[in-house]
């Protein structure tokens, strides 16, 4: 299943630190090279104190090639994007009606062609296979939907649509986990819709992840089936090679959302997507929390691709909702897309810049 380790509060790791480093208060007048530079760790579950934050990273780092040198960005250069929050909403509402949404049921086939339906005229691909599991065989469909841009690279944007097959008699829906990622790429397929023209930027790719959760107990062979055979599919055609940065969205409709810093992503990437929300002044739902998430991220931070773990894993107090019947469409805003959407859309348009 997917875990939840206690988060560590920023401040109790670097308790001299305040919420807004120095650097960022300057970040929407200098240039983003200020902001960014780092390394990728890699490793989902967070630790419970520093010490264990610290070793997790250290026992799975990863080697990441240096950033290339950024452009400097003009934050005045584009306007403040804004996804339709309603409308993601709305899917999130029709994804969470099919109900459980496991690995192989009619639920999932049935909302397989939903999502589909959604890109007809897109440029879509499919990554399937046949997953072997402690439960058996099950049919897994990674769906990519590909959107040309002018540049020489890639951005990749994922969100798993599957809900937890150990919970399918539970009445788990999983409005949180697995529907709102499903519904804000669809969303984000809105905005980057571009017919018979290709963006001003660098092409993105959504892929909505099959196989997230574990069908058992989560561990590294009972956990991120779909993203475990597209990294190494995309290792062996060269694909990671053109990927600039990938983000994964998990969770990201919580009514009370704080997204975590996930010390497994790439600290420049973090860093930009703070800067992102930062000129959009919803800085304040990001990074109260900190420590290593365990998600769709890992096989490729693994294989030195510069990635993102956009996750609020603190769902209702004590993260009582996670995985329960309660993961419900009542504990869900629009506010909370609006958010994560327009955040991640505006950290499209800064990485296009570099």
């Amino acid at each position: 299943m997917k875990r939840h380790a206690t988060g560590v509060r920023s401040s109790e790791i670097f308790p001299r630190v305040p919420p807004c480093p120095p650097w960022l208060k300057l970040c929407l007048a200098l240039p983003l090279a200020i902001a960014l530079a780092g390394t990728a760790a890699c490793a989902k579950g967070s630790s419970a104190n520093a010490n264990t934050s610290a070793s997790a990273a250290e026992k799975s780092e990863a080697p990441e090639a240096p950033a290339p040198a950024p452009q400097p960005y003009a934050p005045g250069s584009a306007p403040l994007p804004h996804i339709d929050a309603k409308r993601a909403f709305e899917y999130t509402r029709e994804v969470t009606a099919f109900g459980p949404r496991y690995m192989g049921n009619e639920n999932h086939k049935k909302l397989e062609s939903y999502i589909l339906d959604h890109l007809k005229g897109d440029q879509v691909e499919d990554d399937t296979f046949t997953a072997d599991t402690v439960e058996g065989k099950f049919p897994v469909r990674n769906i990519i939907a590909k959107y040309p841009g002018t540049k020489d690279g890639i951005i990749v944007i994922m969100g798993h649509y599957d809900t937890v097959y150990s919970l399918r008699n539970s009445g788990f829906v999983g409005a949180n986990d697995g529907g709102s990622s499903t519904a804000i790429l669809l969303e984000f397929a809105n905005q980057l819709r571009t017919p018979g023209k290709k963006r001003d930027g660098y092409s993105v790719w959504l892929v909505w992840t099959d196989g997230e959760e574990a069908v058992k107990t989560w561990s590294d062979t009972d956990s991120l089936y779909g993203t475990r055979h597209l990294a190494e599919k995309w290792e062996k055609d060269g694909t990671l090679k053109k990927i600039k940065a990938l983000m994964v969205m998990d969770m990201i409709g919580d009514a009370d959302l704080d997204i975590m810093r996930d010390t497994n992503s790439a600290p420049w990437l973090l860093d930009l997507i703070y800067a992102a929300a930062t000129r959009l002044g919803y800085q304040s739902h990001f990074y109260a929390l900190q420590g290593p998430i365990e998600d769709d991220h890992l096989p490729f931070v693994k294989r030195g691709v510069p990635s993102a773990d956009v996750i609020d894993l603190d769902y209702g107090y004590n993260n009582v909702f996670h995985h329960t019947p309660q993961d419900t469409m009542d504990k869900l805003s629009p506010k909370s897309l609006q958010i994560v959407g327009d955040t991640i859309m505006e950290t499209i348009q800064m990485l296009d810049q570099r």
